[in-house]
């Protein structure tokens, strides 16, 4: 930390304490909720701390609006990730300031942003996962670090926006039973899985504030855990920013977890174990557990003490001339720039899972398209949720209508609801089919876009579906989608599937079926023209799937179990129908070993991999380098391998380039079964490639990465 960076915390903390000591304690506690009151003797105006962003500027009106977070995940870039936020920290203060302006200070209207979610999407059938980075704990880290580092900028003195690491820490369903599931996590998965990409949050990424989660954590309710708030994220990382309950989270600790009697008891748990803001209503009741001597003022100054120092840095209690960020017009607004990085993080977002050569398409050989599918034209199946509102979308058939050349005839059939047996209440069950199959017989190729919405999968009372609470029952495409598919493909047309999903579907059927298939994920406001975009070929496919997507649920252990056996690529014993890290381009990519400049070495030296990566396609196209490693002979349970890199290079046809890598004991080491890292003596594999080593991604791709060995004495 720069001399300049400490001197001026050492201010703020003294100022906030200072501010704190001119409150009595009814004025304190009432800063202590989500919905801080004002305090006009003390020049404190009221502040409402709940506002998200976890794909743009959420809830509050038109902001650009990105793709879903496993979406941009999938782009595995996390430069991209950090000109996202810095675009959603830019429109976020824009807004801010307005509506100031024009005095409204209410919800979604301030600047502490509860993104980014870097829970592990564990389970495929957990309905938050999309709101995720995926199911790597590496890949979650370094974009969530990306992220945070884009929303809060790299002023000295004010951050541009406050981010929040949420929701720390082993959360990823059952949404259903959330307020009093307990999640059993043995230290290992702890260390190895669920925790890594908070510390990297935390230590590397400076996140000003941390959200608890609903569930117990090994019997402990999330926001009021000694162990995870008290031990792990302020004594072994050294936490200095607010710590914030998931909304409404304290008050199951005495109603659905049964582990205090009273509101007063719950509301003295969390601000004991360091929950510095209610999202709720429970530290309404703080100064009866002051009265009762559940909690002393010290701890409550301590917590108050905490959020003036975020509003401080923030900018918040400062004249605006004083703060660079509120020159910020309104007019960036969803600008043109910003709409166009929209458009380009969607591109890098879609993965190419299937082709046999249908793709791209050649718009002069194309007279005729149907755009079949309850996917085709939804507007919700390109936003997700936690999201803001656009000006303007557009749908996968706006954006092929916007691509073909003058005279292409574009067909349209919604073929079926998404996941109902009709489309119109009162008609006959399959009421669309018949239009589909004469718009497919009368078009030279077929883009039939399926898949799922955020009203199937999403938060716990968020939703309203099929299925239970916002999770998925099973992996298969909902209603008559799977039905309707065939009965396109049966008149013999040429098929181009587009799914539009924020989680892995099972689309077996279709992978042995179809002559292509595009993973689209929810691909924000400009989402369709990003399809077209790939379809004819004006960019070329560089996503790669941040999830496994697996053949069907019954392979999957039992969705309560928090254990890692059985799960995510790093575990899973069965072969995947498409493998994380897995994407296929329009180009091909070769990679040329360069040897190891040694094969031994010391504990606590770097180990130094370099590969040679060429275009030999025909297209110019960006490819995703990624870097495994494998220990060979650990003495404890060790994962098949693990991500522990990765680049993006741009390489026109014949050009290489040369990528390197570095590995350092962080990189290299290994999580015992009490969850220690250590880093063992032995020896160690590497693959440098376009996917996974295993062999589903080899016979996918046709290609092998290289392998390196080297020990470490």
């Amino acid at each position: 930390m720069s001399r300049i960076m400490a001197d001026h915390n050492t201010e703020v903390k003294a100022r906030a304490k200072t501010l704190v000591s001119q409150m009595t304690l009814d004025e304190k506690i009432s800063q202590m909720l989500y919905n801080a009151a004002e305090i006009p003797r003390l020049g404190l105006p009221r502040y409402n701390w709940w506002n998200e962003a976890l794909h743009g500027v959420a809830r509050a009106g038109i902001a650009t609006v990105f793709p879903q977070a496993i979406g941009l995940a999938a782009s595995f870039d996390a430069g991209l990730l950090e000109r996202i936020a810095d675009i959603i920290a830019t429109e976020g203060r824009a807004k801010h300031h307005e509506s100031q302006r024009q005095g409204d200070r209410g919800m979604y209207k301030g600047l502490t942003f509860w993104s980014p979610n870097v829970n592990i999407f564990r389970d495929p059938r957990w309905g938050r996962g999309h709101e995720t980075y995926g199911e790597d704990p590496y890949l979650t880290g370094r974009l969530g670090v990306a992220y945070i580092k884009g929303l809060q900028g790299d002023h000295p003195q004010y951050l541009k926006a406050a981010a929040c690491a949420k929701h720390f820490a082993v959360h990823s369903g059952p949404e259903e039973v959330r307020h009093s599931f307990n999640a059993i996590a043995s230290k290992k998965d702890l260390y190895e899985t669920y925790l890594p990409a908070f510390r990297d949050c935390v230590i590397e990424g400076q996140v000003e504030a941390v959200m608890g989660a609903y569930n117990r954590v090994n019997g402990e309710p999330s926001c009021g855990s000694e162990t995870l708030l008290k031990q792990i994220l302020r004594g072994e990382w050294g936490f200095h920013g607010h710590v914030v309950s998931d909304c409404w989270a304290i008050k199951d600790f005495h109603e659905h977890h049964h582990v205090t009697s009273t509101i007063e008891e719950s509301a003295a748990l969390a601000l004991n174990n360091g929950c510095d803001l209610n999202c709720g209503n429970v530290y309404l009741h703080l100064k009866s557990a002051y009265e009762q001597g559940l909690i002393t003022e010290q701890t409550i100054d301590i917590s108050i003490t905490r959020l003036m120092e975020t509003r401080i840095r923030l900018g918040l209690l400062d004249d605006e001339k004083q703060v660079p960020y509120t020159s910020i017009p309104y007019e960036v607004v969803e600008c043109e720039e910003h709409l166009a990085c929209a458009r380009l993080a969607a591109e890098k977002s879609m993965v190419l899972l299937k082709n046999q050569g249908i793709l791209p398409l050649k718009r002069d050989a194309v007279r005729s398209i149907a755009v079949i599918g309850p996917n085709a034209d939804s507007r919700q199946a390109l936003i997700g949720n936690y999201c803001g509102t656009a000006s303007r979308y557009y749908t996968v058939l706006d954006g092929i209508r916007e691509a073909v050349q003058p005279g292409t005839r574009i067909y349209y059939a919604e073929g079926c609801h998404l996941y109902k047996d009709r489309v119109e209440v009162l008609a006959e069950p399959k009421d669309r089919f018949a239009e589909a199959l004469s718009v497919a017989e009368r078009a030279d190729v077929v883009v039939i876009c399926l898949g799922l919405d955020a009203s199937l999968e999403g938060e716990e009372g968020d939703v309203s579906n099929e299925y239970a609470s916002g999770d998925r029952k099973h992996l298969q495409l909902p209603g008559l989608q799977q039905d309707l598919l065939e009965t396109i493909h049966a008149t013999g047309k040429p098929v181009i599937l587009v799914l539009l999903s924020g989680s892995a579907i099972a689309v077996n059927w279709a992978d042995e079926h179809v002559e292509a298939i595009v993973q689209a994920w929810y691909p924000g406001a400009e989402g369709g023209r990003a399809v077209a975009s790939l379809l004819f070929g004006d960019s070329n496919p560089s996503g790669r799937l941040p999830v496994t997507f697996y053949r069907s649920v019954e392979e999957l252990p039992d969705f309560c179990d928090y254990s890692m056996e059985n799960r995510t690529y790093r575990y899973m014993m069965q072969e995947a129908l498409y493998p994380f890290g897995y994407g296929l381009s329009y180009t091909t990519f070769q990679y040329e070993r360069v040897d190891l400049a040694k094969m031994i070495y010391e504990q606590g030296q770097s180990v130094h991999l370099n590969i040679l990566v060429k275009n030999e396609g025909k297209y110019a196209g960006e490819e995703t380098v990624q870097l495994y490693v494998k220990a060979l002979d650990a003495s404890f349970r060790t994962p098949n391998w693990q991500l522990k890199g990765f680049r993006k290079v741009f390489l026109k046809p014949g050009e290489e380039c040369l990528v390197s890598f570095c590995l350092t004991d962080e990189e290299l080491a290994l999580f015992d079964e009490e969850g220690a890292a250590v880093v063992e003596p032995g020896v160690f594999e590497a693959y440098i490639g376009g996917s996974q080593p295993d062999s589903r991604s080899i016979a996918l791709t046709g290609r092998s990465p290289v392998c390196y060995r080297f020990e470490i004495q």
